[in-house]
């Protein structure tokens, strides 16, 4: 467990801590309830997750992108979705051998747990175009919406230039440390 000191410029207050019962799938998220168990009192690793977070950990349970999908449903990462970042979560998921050994039925019931453990965050205002991916864009714009300092993800580079809104973008290796 990190010192409040050495990881103030990721904590954020949980908002909204509502329980809800989940079914279980592929052992990412088992059946609980979301939490308060951040790192200092009422605070959590606020972030969002970059859907190769996601792919990478319906692909396979070991390392640190299954590991930080337990920490979601620990409550240790809180995290924030929009509409079109579940949206993007399911038709990229659901691309034809992407994830073998997980049928379509299973990873809606994925999505769908994600979806009642996140903080859902509205857009209001777009930052686009930021990044050189549009789908990058997004998932940037939820985090300056939802104030979330931390965007978890495998492609770093791509997320250059998001310091500039307060945002930094780590690997899901780094968020497990933060916890």
């Amino acid at each position: 467990m990190k010192s409040q000191a050495s990881t103030n410029s990721v904590l954020r207050p949980c908002p909204g801590s509502e329980k809800s019962k989940i079914r279980t799938l592929h052992g990412i998220l088992l059946k609980t309830s979301c939490r308060n168990r951040g790192i200092v009192d009422n605070t959590v690793v606020y972030a969002v997750i970059d859907t190769c977070v996601l792919v990478s950990a319906l692909r396979s349970n070991l390392g640190a992108s299954f590991e930080s999908l337990q920490a979601v449903r620990r409550g240790d990462i809180r995290i924030a979705l929009s509409v079109a970042l579940a949206i993007e979560y399911e038709s990229v998921a659901l691309r034809p051998g992407l994830v073998p050994a997980i049928g379509a039925e299973d990873i809606q019931v994925v999505v769908d747990v994600l979806c009642k453990l996140a903080h859902p965050q509205r857009i209001f205002y777009t930052w686009r175009p930021f990044l050189r991916d549009p789908d990058d864009d997004l998932v940037v714009e939820l985090a300056a919406a939802a104030g979330c300092a931390v965007i978890i993800t495998h492609n770093i580079n791509d997320f250059k230039g998001s310091e500039s809104l307060g945002i930094r973008a780590i690997t899901p290796a780094q968020a497990l440390n933060l916890i």
